[in-house]
């Protein structure tokens, strides 16, 4: 349990710092501008992450100050999500800006996610699922994660997808596809239909080895994949089932597809990483991952502490960071950004 956690946190990061430069590039552009996503291209080979890793690492300090206690954790999680956004993150999608300044404005957690199919709480439902080992409970504490932010029962329902499918890939080490499809229509059973389809889309595509870009494009997803979390998912999904043992191709063929590509990238890699442990994460991708003060070795205290309640029962306090440190690099971050957003403005068009 311990490296399935290590690995779903560490692969998270990993996938958001090699997608992220690529995001909101068409496939083309991509291809031109950057070249494969085979390495990191951030900053200078490096790679850094983005809100995707911050929220997932929210979640599991929350999960370790909660120790199983539901009303715990909600609270916990909107505590820690109003504190994230006095850092100045520089990724931060509408829906939870909102949700976040409702929380700020005394809005109950339960009323104050805003109606929207946003992936914001498919990003941060990998850890849930490897860390929550009762199928018939992980409905409840996904929900409680995407209210928080997002009320659409869409968000939840790919939430639960992605949650279902790391607790799969954890405890089996590896990630069927038609267990999968098997397993996730009973867990919605006829509540999202619409998704389900989705899925057996996926499953189907994978069985016919149809790599994932030519599936995002049977979806109409041809410009790059959106932030919509019925988008986002299925496409996340399909990397996944069809590379659950290969971390490295499971990213780079998501990140391919264009658009959001640091949330699908995220997504994949947080689900692959609960398959493969942080031995199957590339080395040189970690080893280029620059973060301060959330380093890899910190994400990796985090894992064993969140370890350590999920299989003793023990209550002990989330490792932090200095929020001083925090501020800082998130305004290093947004340079970075800026750099990026001017340098798409020259060519090779």
């Amino acid at each position: 349990m311990d490296d399935r956690i290590i690995g779903c946190i560490l692969g998270t990061a990993v996938g958001d710092a090699i997608g992220l430069p690529y995001e909101g590039l068409s496939r083309r552009r991509a291809s031109l501008l950057l070249g494969p996503p085979d390495r990191h291209r951030f900053l200078f080979g490096h790679g850094m992450v983005s809100d995707d890793t911050e929220h997932t690492c929210i979640v599991a300090q929350s999960l370790i100050t909660a120790n199983g206690d539901l009303s715990a954790f909600q609270e916990s999680l909107a505590w820690r999500l109003r504190l994230w956004l006095l850092g100045i993150p520089a990724g931060i999608g509408i829906a939870t800006l909102r949700s976040t300044i409702r929380l700020w404005c005394g809005v109950s957690p339960e009323r104050s996610g805003v109606f929207s199919a946003g992936n914001g709480p498919a990003m941060r439902a990998a850890i849930l699922g490897v860390s929550v080992r009762q199928r018939q409970v992980l409905h409840e504490w996904v929900r409680v994660s995407s209210q928080l932010t997002h009320a659409d029962p869409k968000a939840h329902f790919g939430a639960l997808a992605v949650a279902l499918a790391a607790q799969m890939a954890a405890q089996r080490g590896n990630l069927s596809p038609n267990e999968f499809l098997a397993e996730i229509k009973e867990c919605l059973n006829n509540d999202a239909n619409d998704l389900l389809d989705l899925v057996a889309a996926a499953v189907s595509s994978v069985s016919r080895g149809e790599p994932t870009e030519q599936f995002a494009d049977s979806l109409g997803l041809t410009n790059g994949v959106s932030g919509y979390i019925y988008h986002t998912v299925p496409v996340a999904l399909h990397a996944c089932l069809a590379h659950s043992q290969d971390f490295r191709s499971a990213v780079m063929s998501v990140v391919r597809c264009g658009g959001d590509t640091d949330s699908t990238a995220a997504i994949v890699g947080g689900i692959v990483g609960a398959s493969v442990g942080r031995a199957g994460i590339p080395k040189e991708w970690l080893t280029t991952l620059v973060e301060w003060p959330r380093t890899v070795s910190w994400m990796e205290r985090l894992g064993s502490q969140l370890a350590s309640t999920v299989t003793s029962d023990s209550r002990v306090c989330p490792i932090r960071q200095p929020a001083l440190g925090v501020f800082f690099r998130n305004l290093f971050f947004l340079v970075i950004v800026f750099y990026h957003g001017f340098r798409r403005l020259a060519p090779p068009y």
